[in-house]
Protein backbone atom coordinates (compact mmCIF):
# COMPACT_ATOMS: atom_id res chain seq x y z
CA UNK A 1 0.00 0.00 0.00
CA UNK A 2 1.62 3.31 -1.18
CA UNK A 3 1.53 6.33 0.95
CA UNK A 4 1.81 9.34 -0.90
CA UNK A 5 -0.59 11.82 0.23
CA UNK A 6 -2.64 12.47 -2.64
CA UNK A 7 -4.17 8.62 -3.87
CA UNK A 8 -5.68 7.42 -1.00
CA UNK A 9 -9.34 6.04 -1.19
CA UNK A 10 -11.97 5.17 0.79
CA UNK A 11 -12.24 1.79 -1.09
CA UNK A 12 -8.40 1.44 -0.05
CA UNK A 13 -9.15 1.91 3.35
CA UNK A 14 -12.13 -0.43 3.73
CA UNK A 15 -10.36 -3.17 2.18
CA UNK A 16 -6.83 -2.64 4.22
CA UNK A 17 -8.84 -4.56 7.07
CA UNK A 18 -9.33 -7.88 5.39
CA UNK A 19 -6.23 -7.53 3.14
CA UNK A 20 -3.84 -5.86 4.96
CA UNK A 21 -1.24 -4.54 2.57
CA UNK A 22 2.17 -3.83 3.76
CA UNK A 23 1.93 0.25 3.97
CA UNK A 24 4.98 2.36 3.02
CA UNK A 25 5.66 5.56 2.23
CA UNK A 26 6.16 6.31 -1.53
CA UNK A 27 9.80 8.06 -2.66
CA UNK A 28 8.47 11.00 -3.70
CA UNK A 29 6.42 11.91 -0.54
CA UNK A 30 9.65 11.25 1.63
CA UNK A 31 11.48 13.71 -0.85
CA UNK A 32 8.46 16.24 -0.10
CA UNK A 33 8.62 15.75 3.68
CA UNK A 34 12.41 16.02 4.28
CA UNK A 35 12.20 19.84 2.28
CA UNK A 36 9.71 21.12 4.51
CA UNK A 37 11.72 19.50 7.53
CA UNK A 38 14.41 21.57 6.33
CA UNK A 39 12.31 24.59 5.80
CA UNK A 40 11.32 24.71 9.84
CA UNK A 41 14.94 23.73 10.73
CA UNK A 42 16.21 27.32 8.65
CA UNK A 43 13.34 28.97 10.34
CA UNK A 44 14.55 27.43 14.28
CA UNK A 45 17.76 28.13 13.41
CA UNK A 46 17.45 32.10 11.43
CA UNK A 47 14.93 33.32 14.53
CA UNK A 48 11.96 33.50 12.66
CA UNK A 49 8.73 33.38 14.28
CA UNK A 50 6.59 30.51 13.27
CA UNK A 51 3.62 29.57 15.07
CA UNK A 52 4.15 26.50 17.43
CA UNK A 53 7.89 26.54 16.27
CA UNK A 54 9.13 28.80 18.06
CA UNK A 55 6.12 30.31 19.46
CA UNK A 56 3.80 28.91 22.66
CA UNK A 57 0.15 27.29 21.29
CA UNK A 58 -2.98 28.80 21.29
CA UNK A 59 -3.70 31.37 23.87
CA UNK A 60 0.81 30.93 24.37
CA UNK A 61 1.12 31.87 20.56
CA UNK A 62 2.54 35.31 21.32
CA UNK A 63 5.22 33.90 23.78
CA UNK A 64 8.61 33.36 21.97
CA UNK A 65 10.14 30.07 22.48
CA UNK A 66 14.00 30.00 22.08
CA UNK A 67 16.00 28.00 20.13
CA UNK A 68 17.04 25.73 22.60
CA UNK A 69 13.77 25.20 24.19
CA UNK A 70 12.25 24.25 20.34
CA UNK A 71 12.18 20.51 21.64
CA UNK A 72 11.51 20.61 24.95
CA UNK A 73 8.02 22.28 23.62
CA UNK A 74 7.55 19.56 21.62
CA UNK A 75 7.50 17.09 24.21
CA UNK A 76 5.25 19.54 26.68
CA UNK A 77 2.81 19.14 24.22
CA UNK A 78 2.26 15.84 23.43
CA UNK A 79 2.95 15.21 27.12
CA UNK A 80 0.28 18.17 28.44
CA UNK A 81 -2.45 17.08 25.89
CA UNK A 82 -3.14 13.54 26.70
CA UNK A 83 -6.33 13.89 27.90
CA UNK A 84 -8.23 11.68 26.19
CA UNK A 85 -11.38 10.29 27.65
CA UNK A 86 -13.58 7.34 27.65
CA UNK A 87 -13.50 3.79 26.00
CA UNK A 88 -10.39 3.20 23.58
CA UNK A 89 -11.08 3.22 19.77
CA UNK A 90 -11.26 -0.18 18.17
CA UNK A 91 -8.36 -1.92 16.55
CA UNK A 92 -10.24 -0.65 12.78
CA UNK A 93 -10.40 2.97 13.84
CA UNK A 94 -7.01 3.24 15.39
CA UNK A 95 -5.57 1.50 11.94
CA UNK A 96 -7.35 4.10 9.82
CA UNK A 97 -6.94 6.67 12.20
CA UNK A 98 -2.90 5.97 11.48
CA UNK A 99 -3.01 5.49 7.83
CA UNK A 100 -4.70 8.71 7.69
CA UNK A 101 -2.08 10.53 9.92
CA UNK A 102 0.68 8.96 7.57
CA UNK A 103 -0.93 10.12 4.53
CA UNK A 104 -1.68 13.57 5.66
CA UNK A 105 1.99 14.19 6.50
CA UNK A 106 2.97 12.19 3.33
CA UNK A 107 1.65 15.64 1.29
CA UNK A 108 5.02 17.35 2.47
CA UNK A 109 3.83 20.57 4.04
CA UNK A 110 3.77 19.66 7.65
CA UNK A 111 7.52 19.96 8.41
CA UNK A 112 8.10 16.82 9.60
CA UNK A 113 10.49 14.06 8.93
CA UNK A 114 9.93 11.02 6.77
CA UNK A 115 10.74 8.96 9.74
CA UNK A 116 7.96 9.79 11.72
CA UNK A 117 5.96 8.11 9.15
CA UNK A 118 8.04 5.13 8.94
CA UNK A 119 7.52 4.87 12.74
CA UNK A 120 3.69 5.26 12.27
CA UNK A 121 3.71 2.78 9.39
CA UNK A 122 5.53 0.03 11.30
CA UNK A 123 3.11 0.24 14.04
CA UNK A 124 0.40 -0.59 11.28
CA UNK A 125 2.35 -3.18 9.53
CA UNK A 126 3.25 -5.10 13.03
CA UNK A 127 -0.27 -4.24 14.39
CA UNK A 128 0.99 -2.30 17.64
CA UNK A 129 -2.53 -0.80 18.20
CA UNK A 130 -1.63 2.38 20.81
CA UNK A 131 -4.29 3.16 22.96
CA UNK A 132 -6.41 6.49 21.67
CA UNK A 133 -9.46 7.30 23.71
CA UNK A 134 -12.60 8.27 21.87
CA UNK A 135 -13.15 10.97 23.85
CA UNK A 136 -11.71 14.67 24.67
CA UNK A 137 -11.60 16.47 21.10
CA UNK A 138 -13.93 19.29 20.13
CA UNK A 139 -12.61 18.65 16.40
CA UNK A 140 -10.42 22.31 16.24
CA UNK A 141 -7.41 22.61 16.98
CA UNK A 142 -8.02 19.14 15.30
CA UNK A 143 -8.38 16.23 17.12
CA UNK A 144 -5.76 17.22 19.73
CA UNK A 145 -6.24 14.90 22.91
CA UNK A 146 -7.25 11.87 21.23
CA UNK A 147 -3.58 12.22 18.77
CA UNK A 148 -1.47 13.21 21.94
CA UNK A 149 -1.97 9.48 22.91
CA UNK A 150 -0.57 8.34 19.45
CA UNK A 151 2.35 10.49 19.72
CA UNK A 152 2.77 9.49 23.29
CA UNK A 153 3.25 6.08 21.99
CA UNK A 154 5.86 7.16 19.10
CA UNK A 155 7.73 9.12 22.10
CA UNK A 156 7.66 5.71 24.61
CA UNK A 157 5.57 7.05 26.84
CA UNK A 158 2.30 5.90 25.75
CA UNK A 159 0.05 2.19 25.54
CA UNK A 160 -0.42 0.23 22.92
CA UNK A 161 -2.77 -3.63 22.44
CA UNK A 162 -0.21 -5.97 20.83
CA UNK A 163 -1.12 -9.77 20.24
CA UNK A 164 -3.71 -9.66 23.35
CA UNK A 165 -1.17 -7.61 25.86
CA UNK A 166 -0.98 -3.86 26.86
CA UNK A 167 2.42 -3.04 26.12
CA UNK A 168 3.45 0.49 27.91
CA UNK A 169 6.49 2.98 27.49
CA UNK A 170 9.48 2.47 24.87
CA UNK A 171 8.27 -1.70 24.58
CA UNK A 172 4.93 -0.14 22.38
CA UNK A 173 7.73 0.90 19.41
CA UNK A 174 9.92 -2.00 20.46
CA UNK A 175 7.14 -4.21 19.29
CA UNK A 176 7.18 -2.51 16.29
CA UNK A 177 10.99 -2.59 15.72
CA UNK A 178 12.20 0.50 16.09
CA UNK A 179 13.45 2.42 19.20
CA UNK A 180 11.02 5.00 20.59
CA UNK A 181 11.24 8.09 18.23
CA UNK A 182 13.07 11.56 19.54
CA UNK A 183 10.77 14.89 18.38
CA UNK A 184 12.47 17.68 16.80
CA UNK A 185 10.98 20.64 15.86
CA UNK A 186 7.37 20.85 15.37
CA UNK A 187 7.11 17.40 14.72
CA UNK A 188 4.81 17.05 18.61
CA UNK A 189 2.60 19.80 16.57
CA UNK A 190 2.29 18.08 13.47
CA UNK A 191 1.15 14.85 15.22
CA UNK A 192 -1.39 16.32 17.28
CA UNK A 193 -3.39 18.85 15.03
CA UNK A 194 -4.96 17.04 12.86
CA UNK A 195 -8.64 15.69 12.33
CA UNK A 196 -7.88 12.24 11.65
CA UNK A 197 -10.22 11.35 14.51
CA UNK A 198 -12.90 12.74 13.49
CA UNK A 199 -12.38 11.78 9.98
CA UNK A 200 -11.44 7.67 10.51
CA UNK A 201 -14.76 7.93 12.58
CA UNK A 202 -17.15 9.80 9.50
CA UNK A 203 -15.32 7.13 7.00
CA UNK A 204 -16.48 4.63 9.23
CA UNK A 205 -19.92 5.80 9.33
CA UNK A 206 -19.89 6.39 6.23
CA UNK A 207 -18.89 3.10 4.90
CA UNK A 208 -21.40 1.16 7.49
CA UNK A 209 -23.79 3.56 5.69
CA UNK A 210 -23.56 2.38 2.13
CA UNK A 211 -23.98 -0.47 3.51
CA UNK A 212 -26.81 -0.49 5.20
CA UNK A 213 -28.51 2.01 2.11
CA UNK A 214 -28.12 -1.43 -0.21
CA UNK A 215 -29.74 -4.05 2.84
CA UNK A 216 -32.46 -1.30 3.14
CA UNK A 217 -32.70 -1.64 -0.70
CA UNK A 218 -33.18 -4.74 -0.54
CA UNK A 219 -35.43 -5.06 2.51
CA UNK A 220 -37.79 -2.64 0.80
CA UNK A 221 -38.08 -4.59 -1.91
CA UNK A 222 -39.38 -7.91 0.04
CA UNK A 223 -41.59 -6.04 1.70
CA UNK A 224 -43.03 -5.08 -1.27
CA UNK A 225 -43.62 -8.35 -1.86
CA UNK A 226 -44.57 -9.18 1.60
CA UNK A 227 -47.06 -6.66 1.51
CA UNK A 228 -48.32 -7.40 -1.75
CA UNK A 229 -47.59 -4.06 -3.13
CA UNK A 230 -47.40 -2.27 -6.10
CA UNK A 231 -44.81 -2.75 -8.48
CA UNK A 232 -45.87 1.04 -10.01
CA UNK A 233 -44.58 3.74 -8.60
CA UNK A 234 -40.92 2.35 -9.33
CA UNK A 235 -41.46 2.70 -12.62
CA UNK A 236 -38.67 4.84 -14.52
CA UNK A 237 -40.52 7.46 -16.41
CA UNK A 238 -41.89 8.75 -12.33
CA UNK A 239 -38.12 8.87 -11.37
CA UNK A 240 -37.28 10.14 -14.86
CA UNK A 241 -39.78 13.46 -14.59
CA UNK A 242 -37.69 14.59 -11.17
CA UNK A 243 -33.81 14.27 -12.86
CA UNK A 244 -32.64 13.60 -9.49
CA UNK A 245 -29.81 11.04 -9.97
CA UNK A 246 -30.21 8.73 -6.73
CA UNK A 247 -33.67 8.61 -6.54
CA UNK A 248 -33.35 6.98 -10.17
CA UNK A 249 -30.72 4.84 -9.41
CA UNK A 250 -32.66 3.40 -6.27
CA UNK A 251 -35.19 3.25 -8.68
CA UNK A 252 -33.26 0.86 -10.90
CA UNK A 253 -32.19 -1.01 -8.28
CA UNK A 254 -35.97 -1.71 -6.78
CA UNK A 255 -37.10 -2.90 -10.63
CA UNK A 256 -34.20 -5.18 -10.58
CA UNK A 257 -35.53 -6.91 -7.69
CA UNK A 258 -39.26 -6.66 -8.56
CA UNK A 259 -39.42 -8.42 -11.61
CA UNK A 260 -42.91 -9.92 -11.35
CA UNK A 261 -43.45 -13.08 -9.27
CA UNK A 262 -46.35 -15.23 -8.64
CA UNK A 263 -47.16 -13.08 -5.27
CA UNK A 264 -47.70 -10.49 -7.72
CA UNK A 265 -49.28 -11.62 -10.30
CA UNK A 266 -52.18 -12.76 -7.21
CA UNK A 267 -53.18 -9.73 -6.96
CA UNK A 268 -53.07 -7.96 -10.05
CA UNK A 269 -56.76 -7.45 -9.38
CA UNK A 270 -56.91 -5.71 -6.53
CA UNK A 271 -59.30 -2.49 -5.31
CA UNK A 272 -55.55 -0.94 -3.23
CA UNK A 273 -54.86 2.10 -5.39
CA UNK A 274 -51.91 3.08 -3.88
CA UNK A 275 -49.56 1.93 -0.85
CA UNK A 276 -48.85 3.76 2.05
CA UNK A 277 -45.77 6.25 1.72
CA UNK A 278 -43.40 4.16 3.18
CA UNK A 279 -43.70 1.74 0.30
CA UNK A 280 -44.40 4.35 -2.28
CA UNK A 281 -41.63 6.99 -1.33
CA UNK A 282 -38.90 4.74 -0.78
CA UNK A 283 -36.91 5.62 -4.15
CA UNK A 284 -37.37 9.31 -2.97
CA UNK A 285 -36.27 8.81 0.63
CA UNK A 286 -33.64 6.26 -0.27
CA UNK A 287 -32.87 8.88 -3.08
CA UNK A 288 -32.00 11.43 -1.14
CA UNK A 289 -29.92 9.01 1.30
CA UNK A 290 -28.06 7.86 -1.62
CA UNK A 291 -26.96 11.68 -2.99
CA UNK A 292 -26.06 12.61 0.79
CA UNK A 293 -24.24 9.62 0.93
CA UNK A 294 -22.45 9.92 -2.87
CA UNK A 295 -21.83 13.88 -1.40
CA UNK A 296 -20.19 12.85 1.56
CA UNK A 297 -17.90 10.36 0.24
CA UNK A 298 -16.44 12.99 -2.29
CA UNK A 299 -15.49 15.23 0.46
CA UNK A 300 -14.44 12.32 2.66
CA UNK A 301 -11.77 11.19 0.30
CA UNK A 302 -10.41 14.61 -0.37
CA UNK A 303 -10.23 14.87 3.44
CA UNK A 304 -8.23 11.70 3.47
CA UNK A 305 -5.79 13.15 1.03
CA UNK A 306 -5.53 16.42 2.33
CA UNK A 307 -3.29 18.33 4.82
CA UNK A 308 -5.09 19.51 8.40
CA UNK A 309 -2.21 20.84 10.62
CA UNK A 310 -0.82 23.86 11.06
CA UNK A 311 0.76 25.75 10.71
CA UNK A 312 1.75 24.89 7.10
CA UNK A 313 5.48 25.08 4.67
CA UNK A 314 5.28 26.62 1.44
CA UNK A 315 8.91 26.67 0.01
CA UNK A 316 10.52 28.67 2.93
CA UNK A 317 7.33 30.19 4.36
CA UNK A 318 5.57 28.93 6.88
CA UNK A 319 1.68 29.95 7.04
CA UNK A 320 -0.72 30.12 9.89
CA UNK A 321 -4.14 29.18 9.15
CA UNK A 322 -7.35 27.20 10.55
CA UNK A 323 -6.91 23.20 8.07
CA UNK A 324 -7.31 21.52 11.60
CA UNK A 325 -10.96 22.94 11.64
CA UNK A 326 -13.63 19.81 11.15
CA UNK A 327 -16.29 21.83 10.06
CA UNK A 328 -16.52 19.59 6.65
CA UNK A 329 -16.09 16.96 8.42
CA UNK A 330 -19.09 17.48 11.31
CA UNK A 331 -21.70 18.93 8.82
CA UNK A 332 -20.90 15.48 6.48
CA UNK A 333 -21.30 13.19 9.62
CA UNK A 334 -24.48 15.11 10.66
CA UNK A 335 -25.65 14.49 7.04
CA UNK A 336 -25.24 11.03 6.99
CA UNK A 337 -26.91 10.78 10.65
CA UNK A 338 -30.12 12.64 9.27
CA UNK A 339 -29.93 10.02 6.89
CA UNK A 340 -29.61 7.41 8.65
CA UNK A 341 -31.99 8.08 10.93
CA UNK A 342 -35.17 8.83 8.22
CA UNK A 343 -33.71 5.03 6.56
CA UNK A 344 -34.51 3.84 10.02
CA UNK A 345 -37.73 6.06 10.42
CA UNK A 346 -39.31 4.76 6.67
CA UNK A 347 -38.41 1.03 7.83
CA UNK A 348 -40.33 0.97 11.24
CA UNK A 349 -43.30 2.08 9.35
CA UNK A 350 -43.03 -0.74 7.00
CA UNK A 351 -42.59 -3.10 10.29
CA UNK A 352 -45.64 -1.39 11.52
CA UNK A 353 -47.54 -2.23 7.96
CA UNK A 354 -46.36 -5.75 8.33
CA UNK A 355 -47.57 -6.33 11.31
CA UNK A 356 -51.54 -4.56 10.84
CA UNK A 357 -52.62 -6.96 8.10
CA UNK A 358 -51.98 -4.47 5.06
CA UNK A 359 -51.88 -7.50 3.11
CA UNK A 360 -55.08 -9.59 4.27
CA UNK A 361 -53.66 -12.71 4.03
CA UNK A 362 -51.28 -11.96 7.48
CA UNK A 363 -52.46 -12.30 10.54
CA UNK A 364 -52.47 -9.56 12.79
CA UNK A 365 -48.82 -9.26 14.32
CA UNK A 366 -48.24 -12.27 11.71
CA UNK A 367 -49.35 -14.32 14.82
CA UNK A 368 -50.58 -18.61 13.98
CA UNK A 369 -53.22 -18.15 16.48
CA UNK A 370 -54.18 -14.84 17.10
CA UNK A 371 -54.46 -13.92 21.19
CA UNK A 372 -52.72 -16.85 22.29
CA UNK A 373 -49.46 -15.78 20.32
CA UNK A 374 -48.12 -11.79 20.10
CA UNK A 375 -46.15 -12.68 17.01
CA UNK A 376 -44.36 -9.51 16.56
CA UNK A 377 -45.93 -6.97 18.45
CA UNK A 378 -42.89 -6.15 20.60
CA UNK A 379 -40.38 -6.57 17.77
CA UNK A 380 -41.75 -3.25 15.87
CA UNK A 381 -41.93 -2.00 19.30
CA UNK A 382 -38.20 -2.49 19.64
CA UNK A 383 -37.80 -1.24 16.18
CA UNK A 384 -40.49 2.15 16.99
CA UNK A 385 -37.70 2.59 20.73
CA UNK A 386 -34.41 2.63 18.58
CA UNK A 387 -36.16 5.01 15.35
CA UNK A 388 -37.00 7.12 18.77
CA UNK A 389 -33.54 6.96 19.81
CA UNK A 390 -31.70 8.00 16.31
CA UNK A 391 -34.14 11.32 16.07
CA UNK A 392 -32.42 11.96 19.68
CA UNK A 393 -28.85 11.53 18.07
CA UNK A 394 -29.61 12.84 15.04
CA UNK A 395 -29.58 16.43 16.39
CA UNK A 396 -26.37 17.66 14.47
CA UNK A 397 -23.16 18.40 16.90
CA UNK A 398 -21.93 20.79 14.22
CA UNK A 399 -24.37 23.30 15.14
CA UNK A 400 -22.52 23.40 18.92
CA UNK A 401 -19.22 25.51 19.81
CA UNK A 402 -17.59 25.94 22.97
CA UNK A 403 -14.94 28.50 23.44
CA UNK A 404 -11.62 26.77 24.10
CA UNK A 405 -7.77 27.82 25.09
CA UNK A 406 -8.95 31.25 26.62
CA UNK A 407 -11.28 31.91 23.65
CA UNK A 408 -8.11 32.08 20.95
CA UNK A 409 -9.58 28.74 19.52
CA UNK A 410 -13.40 30.48 19.95
CA UNK A 411 -15.23 28.59 17.59
CA UNK A 412 -14.86 24.21 17.16
CA UNK A 413 -16.69 21.64 14.74
CA UNK A 414 -17.91 18.85 17.64
CA UNK A 415 -16.92 16.72 15.01
CA UNK A 416 -15.95 13.67 16.40
CA UNK A 417 -18.91 13.77 18.32
CA UNK A 418 -20.80 14.03 15.28
CA UNK A 419 -18.82 10.76 14.26
CA UNK A 420 -19.38 8.75 17.18
CA UNK A 421 -22.98 9.40 17.33
CA UNK A 422 -23.35 8.52 13.77
CA UNK A 423 -21.75 4.94 14.76
CA UNK A 424 -24.65 4.47 17.29
CA UNK A 425 -27.72 5.60 14.85
CA UNK A 426 -25.97 3.24 12.39
CA UNK A 427 -26.25 0.10 15.04
CA UNK A 428 -29.47 1.18 16.02
CA UNK A 429 -30.64 1.07 12.02
CA UNK A 430 -28.88 -2.50 11.46
CA UNK A 431 -31.07 -3.88 14.05
CA UNK A 432 -34.39 -1.57 12.50
CA UNK A 433 -34.01 -3.16 9.36
CA UNK A 434 -33.04 -7.03 10.87
CA UNK A 435 -36.43 -6.72 12.35
CA UNK A 436 -38.20 -5.90 8.92
CA UNK A 437 -36.34 -8.39 7.08
CA UNK A 438 -37.43 -11.24 9.59
CA UNK A 439 -40.89 -9.80 9.91
CA UNK A 440 -40.59 -9.77 5.89
CA UNK A 441 -39.41 -13.38 5.60
CA UNK A 442 -42.24 -15.03 7.86
CA UNK A 443 -44.57 -13.02 5.77
CA UNK A 444 -43.40 -14.13 2.56
CA UNK A 445 -43.62 -17.89 4.61
CA UNK A 446 -46.81 -17.40 5.01
CA UNK A 447 -48.30 -16.95 1.70
CA UNK A 448 -46.62 -20.62 0.52
CA UNK A 449 -46.59 -21.94 -2.03
CA UNK A 450 -46.71 -18.89 -3.75
CA UNK A 451 -43.04 -17.14 -4.69
CA UNK A 452 -41.84 -13.76 -4.67
CA UNK A 453 -38.96 -12.57 -7.17
CA UNK A 454 -35.80 -14.69 -8.43
CA UNK A 455 -34.03 -11.98 -6.33
CA UNK A 456 -35.80 -12.03 -3.57
CA UNK A 457 -36.48 -15.49 -2.70
CA UNK A 458 -32.34 -15.64 -3.04
CA UNK A 459 -32.47 -12.98 0.11
CA UNK A 460 -35.12 -15.05 1.73
CA UNK A 461 -33.03 -18.41 1.58
CA UNK A 462 -29.78 -16.14 2.92
CA UNK A 463 -32.20 -14.90 5.87
CA UNK A 464 -33.30 -19.12 6.32
CA UNK A 465 -29.79 -20.03 6.56
CA UNK A 466 -29.31 -17.88 9.86
CA UNK A 467 -32.64 -17.90 11.22
CA UNK A 468 -35.15 -20.49 11.72
CA UNK A 469 -39.00 -20.03 10.62
CA UNK A 470 -41.28 -18.54 12.77
CA UNK A 471 -44.07 -20.80 13.46
CA UNK A 472 -44.88 -20.21 17.27
CA UNK A 473 -43.96 -17.03 19.24
CA UNK A 474 -40.39 -17.24 20.78
CA UNK A 475 -38.22 -15.56 21.89
CA UNK A 476 -36.58 -13.02 19.00
CA UNK A 477 -34.03 -10.92 20.75
CA UNK A 478 -30.83 -13.37 19.28
CA UNK A 479 -32.74 -13.50 16.06
CA UNK A 480 -32.64 -9.93 15.87
CA UNK A 481 -29.03 -9.38 17.01
CA UNK A 482 -28.09 -12.53 14.40
CA UNK A 483 -30.01 -10.28 11.83
CA UNK A 484 -28.44 -7.20 12.74
CA UNK A 485 -24.38 -8.31 12.80
CA UNK A 486 -25.24 -10.64 9.32
CA UNK A 487 -26.29 -6.43 7.62
CA UNK A 488 -23.32 -4.72 9.34
CA UNK A 489 -20.89 -7.57 8.60
CA UNK A 490 -21.75 -7.50 4.72
CA UNK A 491 -23.99 -10.95 4.50
CA UNK A 492 -26.26 -9.70 1.64
CA UNK A 493 -23.60 -7.63 -0.06
CA UNK A 494 -23.74 -9.89 -2.78
CA UNK A 495 -27.20 -9.75 -3.13
CA UNK A 496 -27.10 -6.23 -4.17
CA UNK A 497 -28.50 -5.05 -7.41
CA UNK A 498 -26.12 -3.93 -10.16
CA UNK A 499 -27.12 -0.64 -10.36
CA UNK A 500 -25.38 2.42 -10.46
CA UNK A 501 -25.61 3.33 -6.53
CA UNK A 502 -22.74 4.26 -4.11
CA UNK A 503 -22.11 0.76 -2.99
Amino acid sequence: MNIDGESLTLDALAAFESERPRPVLAPAARARMSASCAAVARAVSEGRVAYGITTGFGAFARKRISADQVIALQYNLVRSHACGIGAPLAAPLVRRLILLKANSLAVGASGIRPEIVDALLALVANDVLPRIPERGSVGASGDLAPLAHLALALIGEGEADHRGEVLEGAAVMRAAGLEPVELQAKEGLALLNGTQLSTALAIEGWLRARRLLGVSLLAGAFCVEALAGSYAPFDARIHAARRLRGQQAVAAGMRSLLTGSPIHDSHAGCDRVQDPYALRCMPQVFGAVHDTLAHAGSVLELEANGVSDNPLVFGDEVLSGGNFHAEPLAFVSDFMAIALTELGNISERRSDLLTRQVNPRLELFLTMEPGLESGFMLAQVSAAALASENKTLAHPASVDTIPTSAGQEDHVSMAPWAGLKLLRISENLAHIVAIELLASAVAIDRMRPLATTAPLEALHARIREHIEPHEHDRRLDRDIAAMAALVLDGGFDNLLPDTPIVW
